[in-house]
Protein backbone atom coordinates (compact mmCIF):
# COMPACT_ATOMS: atom_id res chain seq x y z
CA UNK A 1 0.00 0.00 0.00
CA UNK A 2 1.17 3.49 -0.77
CA UNK A 3 2.65 4.98 2.44
CA UNK A 4 1.13 8.39 1.67
CA UNK A 5 -2.34 6.86 1.63
CA UNK A 6 -1.77 5.39 5.10
CA UNK A 7 -1.02 8.89 6.37
CA UNK A 8 -4.55 10.03 5.53
CA UNK A 9 -7.23 9.69 8.20
CA UNK A 10 -9.47 6.67 7.65
CA UNK A 11 -12.45 8.92 6.90
CA UNK A 12 -10.56 10.52 4.00
CA UNK A 13 -9.49 7.13 2.66
CA UNK A 14 -13.09 5.92 2.77
CA UNK A 15 -14.21 9.08 0.95
CA UNK A 16 -11.57 8.46 -1.73
CA UNK A 17 -12.84 4.91 -2.23
CA UNK A 18 -16.44 6.14 -2.44
CA UNK A 19 -15.49 8.80 -4.98
CA UNK A 20 -13.52 6.26 -7.01
CA UNK A 21 -16.43 3.79 -6.99
CA UNK A 22 -18.89 6.53 -7.98
CA UNK A 23 -16.66 7.44 -10.93
CA UNK A 24 -16.60 3.79 -12.05
CA UNK A 25 -20.34 3.34 -11.58
CA UNK A 26 -21.01 6.50 -13.60
CA UNK A 27 -19.44 4.86 -16.64
CA UNK A 28 -22.19 2.33 -17.38
CA UNK A 29 -20.28 0.77 -20.27
CA UNK A 30 -17.35 -0.06 -17.97
CA UNK A 31 -19.54 -2.40 -15.93
CA UNK A 32 -21.51 -4.59 -18.31
CA UNK A 33 -24.21 -6.77 -16.74
CA UNK A 34 -23.61 -10.48 -17.20
CA UNK A 35 -26.47 -12.77 -18.23
CA UNK A 36 -26.44 -14.23 -14.70
CA UNK A 37 -26.72 -10.78 -13.13
CA UNK A 38 -29.53 -9.85 -15.52
CA UNK A 39 -31.39 -13.04 -14.58
CA UNK A 40 -31.00 -12.24 -10.88
CA UNK A 41 -32.17 -8.66 -11.38
CA UNK A 42 -35.18 -9.93 -13.31
CA UNK A 43 -35.93 -12.46 -10.52
CA UNK A 44 -35.78 -9.72 -7.88
CA UNK A 45 -37.96 -7.38 -9.92
CA UNK A 46 -40.53 -10.16 -10.39
CA UNK A 47 -40.48 -10.84 -6.63
CA UNK A 48 -41.00 -7.15 -5.89
CA UNK A 49 -43.87 -6.90 -8.36
CA UNK A 50 -45.47 -9.93 -6.69
CA UNK A 51 -45.22 -8.87 -3.03
CA UNK A 52 -44.74 -5.07 -3.36
CA UNK A 53 -42.25 -5.17 -0.45
CA UNK A 54 -39.97 -2.17 -0.96
CA UNK A 55 -37.45 -3.44 1.57
CA UNK A 56 -35.88 -1.23 4.22
CA UNK A 57 -34.42 2.23 4.06
CA UNK A 58 -30.63 2.20 3.85
CA UNK A 59 -30.48 4.56 6.83
CA UNK A 60 -32.41 2.01 8.94
CA UNK A 61 -30.12 -0.82 7.90
CA UNK A 62 -27.01 1.25 8.64
CA UNK A 63 -28.40 2.21 12.05
CA UNK A 64 -29.01 -1.48 12.85
CA UNK A 65 -25.48 -2.39 11.82
CA UNK A 66 -24.01 0.39 13.95
CA UNK A 67 -26.03 -0.73 16.98
CA UNK A 68 -24.60 -4.23 16.59
CA UNK A 69 -20.98 -3.06 16.43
Amino acid sequence: MNAKLRELPIEERIKLVEDLWDSIAADKKALPVTPEQKAELDRRLDAYETDQNPGRLASDVIADVRRRL
